[in-house]
């Protein structure tokens, strides 16, 4: 329970600080499209730039119309879903028509207060730190009225704009080294990065799930950050983090998916069964953030390159895949409203020790896909290759994300 004067006066101080987040705008900015009797749903990890998306956002609009209020705020610690009534009458005082809830999600049954304000019409935009914002069942309970965006760390565009670095080599390596957490890039401390991983385990996932011992979460946080790009399955992940149950074991993959720190790549098949039960591989939302948890692979490159071209590719929106067919593998398979549309293999660099295996596991996939170009990404080599008929293209990483 809360009082309406208290609410109120968090409402104005939050408005108020809206101006002071105004920093670098975003790509997806010019993406985001206000819809009327339609929330816009934005979600994506801790520290990620929401709240400042957000605050960009609301600076495009006519400020005398709009209500901001930030959930997770220690003032709001005790707000109930029954205070939503107090909420109504402060909206309906200030005459607004346009409503943006940052971190909605941490109060209970909150779809039936958005649904009930887009059945009046009022303009809604929700930001929140789970992918529960984009599940299946939040369709259902909204009545499919939502449109949703995912944002993530400084893609490596917005990393070397922000900080005014050419986009080369140099740069790609100081991205693969630092990530993209905006706030950790402007202090450079790397506290900042220790305490969101601490956030995200305790008020994401420990709190959220009451799970009574949490070192066996912390113990496969720790084996995820150091195996980067590697198969992963429960059942064998059990015996690592000393857990009787695998469906305990897959419970917090999905809690640590649901948070956004870590994604689980399906091997492709046209089998979705088949998908279920074999191994996935595993990748980190930042290579900062993997840093602090595992410093060992900090000087591992090649896993921090491919992890960096994953992210860039979900950025992208892109269905992903690995591919593993007659003992030949290709890091990544890229679709389109399941129709296969590239093939790319990850490098720091050719040599003659890996080249022969970087192009078979490439050109058994673009033969499985009857696809006639594929793309090795490396750090910094350009090249092409012809192999019958077939084209492979080797593109440095700056070259290949340049927009």
């Amino acid at each position: 329970m809360i009082l309406k004067s208290e609410l109120e006066n968090v409402i104005n101080l939050q408005q108020k600080q809206l101006g002071i987040q105004q920093s670098y705008p975003r790509k997806m900015l010019s993406e985001l499209r206000i819809i009327n009797e339609f929330a816009l749903i934005v979600s994506g990890i801790r520290r990620c730039g929401k709240s400042t998306l957000l605050a960009q956002l609301i600076d495009k609009q006519d400020l005398s119309s709009i209500l901001f209020i930030n959930f997770d705020s220690p003032q709001l610690f005790n707000f109930e879903f029954n205070d939503f009534q107090l909420l109504d009458e402060i909206i309906q005082e200030k005459q607004v028509s346009t409503l943006f809830f940052d971190e909605i999600q941490v109060i209970e049954d909150w779809e039936i207060y958005i649904r009930g304000k887009l059945d009046e019409r009022y303009n809604v935009v929700i930001t929140g730190s789970n992918a529960a914002l984009l599940s299946r069942e939040l369709g259902t309970k909204l009545t499919g009225r939502h449109l949703s965006k995912e944002l993530f760390p400084f893609s490596f565009i917005e990393f070397c704009e922000y900080l005014e670095r050419a986009k080369n080599a140099e740069s790609v390596r100081e991205y693969l080294n630092r990530g993209g957490f905006p706030q950790y890039l402007h202090l450079d401390e790397k506290e900042i990065l220790e305490m969101l991983l601490n956030d995200i385990l305790y008020r994401d996932i420990v709190v959220r799930y009451s799970i009574r011992d949490e070192m066996p979460i912390k113990r496969l946080i720790l084996f995820l950050a150091a195996n980067i790009g590697n198969l992963i399955s429960a059942t064998k992940l059990k015996q690592q983090i000393e857990v009787k149950s695998t469906s305990t074991v897959q419970e917090y993959l999905s809690h640590l998916e649901q948070s956004y720190l870590i994604h689980l790549l399906p091997k492709f098949t046209y089998s979705y069964k088949a998908q279920l039960v074999n191994p996935r591989k595993v990748y980190f939302i930042d290579n900062g953030l993997q840093s602090t948890v595992s410093p060992s692979f900090t000087q591992d490159l090649g896993r921090k390159l491919e992890n960096a071209v994953f992210w860039e590719l979900r950025r992208k929106q892109y269905e992903l895949y690995y591919y593993n067919e007659n003992n030949k593998e290709c890091d990544f398979v890229l679709c389109r409203k399941s129709k296969v549309e590239k093939v790319i293999q990850v490098c720091l660099q050719l040599n003659s020790e890996n080249v022969k295996r970087e192009q078979q596991g490439l050109l058994d996939a673009m033969n499985f896909f009857e696809l006639d170009h594929g793309y090795i990404i490396t750090l910094d080599q350009k090249d092409k290759i012809l192999i019958n008929q077939k084209i492979i293209e080797v593109i440095p990483f700056h070259l290949f994300f340049a927009s």
